[in-house]
């Protein structure tokens, strides 16, 4: 039996790591730290790479052999095999939150096992909030490297769709116009906006019906999310209804528009 195969077990190893790197960000996040550009113009900062390092140690010494597709290596020229199993990592999701210092920026970390995400953690450390899935779904309260207990967390689930008035969920920073059409045809009575993958679990914990993202993410700004959404009993499908896939080294993993629902309805 593999370790990859205990879906519980592996969530609660992939907070743990969160924890521990989240003391490296924290540490950033409480001082005068400065920010950079990328090569595609967006944000980074010594907390992505140095959360980073933290997490590529600890799944290779919990997870040996598993590949590992990281924000910031990819960046530097990584290119890891996805053709099976293998890990998305974003240190520091949600970084123009972090230099804004709102709280809503997260630390992800998801298996994905024949193009679908199995297993995940989402970490908001400044939050003090932790969503874990995998054949289940928890969220509780955690500091920067505190341990994770199952006995401090609580199970989370979807809310019953309801028949009118749906609450959507939005990003803080990417709402475009195809966003605020899908939340009108589908009869959005409410919306709340928040950054990062917190969107994901906003809709597992049952605090809104739909995130809609038309704007364009990457692979590791979702799979952790979406492994919580899928646990709590929700999905993310393509605008058409088609399946959400991952594993698109073609595209460079960038994803195309996606809905995450919570419960069918």
């Amino acid at each position: 039996m593999s370790r990859l195969d205990d879906k519980n077990s592996v969530a609660f190893e992939l907070a743990r790591i969160c924890s521990l790197a989240a003391v490296k960000i924290m540490t950033v996040y409480n001082s005068d730290f400065d920010a950079r550009g990328k090569s595609d113009r967006s944000p980074v900062t010594d907390a992505d790479e140095l959360a980073e390092d933290v997490i590529l140690a600890e799944l290779d010494a919990a997870f040996p052999g598993v590949p590992v597709l990281a924000e910031e290596s990819f960046e530097a020229g990584m290119r890891p095999s996805t053709q099976g199993a293998f890990f998305l990592v974003d240190p520091v999701d949600g970084t123009k939150e972090f230099i804004n210092k709102n709280g809503e920026f997260t630390v992800n970390i998801a298996l994905v096992e024949n193009r679908r995400p199995t297993a995940g953690c989402v970490f908001a450390p400044a939050r003090e909030r932790i969503f874990l899935g995998g054949r289940d779904a928890w969220a509780g309260k955690l500091e920067a490297g505190e341990p994770v207990s199952a006995d401090t967390l609580e199970r989370i689930t979807t809310r019953p769709r309801p028949a009118e008035g749906l609450a959507a969920v939005m990003s803080r920073s990417h709402v475009d116009e195809q966003t605020l059409a899908f939340a009108e045809a589908q009869g959005v009575a409410n919306t709340v906006s928040a950054g990062s993958s917190l969107k994901f679990c906003l809709v597992a914990e049952g605090s809104a019906d739909v995130y809609p993202r038309f704007g364009p993410t990457k692979e590791w700004d979702t799979g952790a999310g979406h492994a919580v959404l899928n646990a709590a009993g929700g999905s993310v499908l393509t605008p058409d209804g088609g399946e959400f896939l991952y594993a698109k080294q073609a595209a460079d993993y960038l994803n195309g528009p996606f809905i995450a629902w919570g419960r069918p309805a």
